[in-house]
């Protein structure tokens, strides 16, 4: 089958009237836009400006492992270390005042850890 003959089909150009019709369409959407973003109430939430949410978290100090103590406040990796080796060697915890028995945890210590540990059993 030959090709169609070109000068039969019409150019792929708009009429001045649907130029016109497209134009006002974008013109009225830019306008839409522009007052969505700058006078409407809104928008995208910006992550840095929110709050902090608190987060409760709490560990039993008697069967935690030391990855878990090691989120405390206070405490790294060495220190949780040693807490879970004195709890090894001496026995489970008796009470919160018996973390000073542990090197490197004195009673301010034990203050600012309270509201992260559970009661003890």
């Amino acid at each position: 089958m030959p090709w169609p003959d070109k000068t039969r089909w019409p150019p792929l150009t708009l009429r001045r009237r649907d130029q016109a019709v497209i134009a006002a369409g974008v013109i009225v959407l830019l306008a839409y836009l522009a007052v969505r973003w700058w006078i409407w109430p809104g928008g995208f939430v910006e992550a840095e400006r929110q709050a902090p949410a608190p987060a409760k978290f709490q560990v039993d100090i008697n069967t935690a492992a030391w990855p878990e103590i090691a989120q405390l406040p206070e405490i790294g990796e060495a220190l949780a270390k040693r807490i879970v080796a004195s709890r090894e060697k001496d026995g489970p915890f008796k009470t919160h005042d018996d973390l000073d028995r542990v090197s490197g945890i004195g009673p301010k210590t034990v203050e600012k850890l309270r509201p992260y540990l559970l009661p003890i059993k």
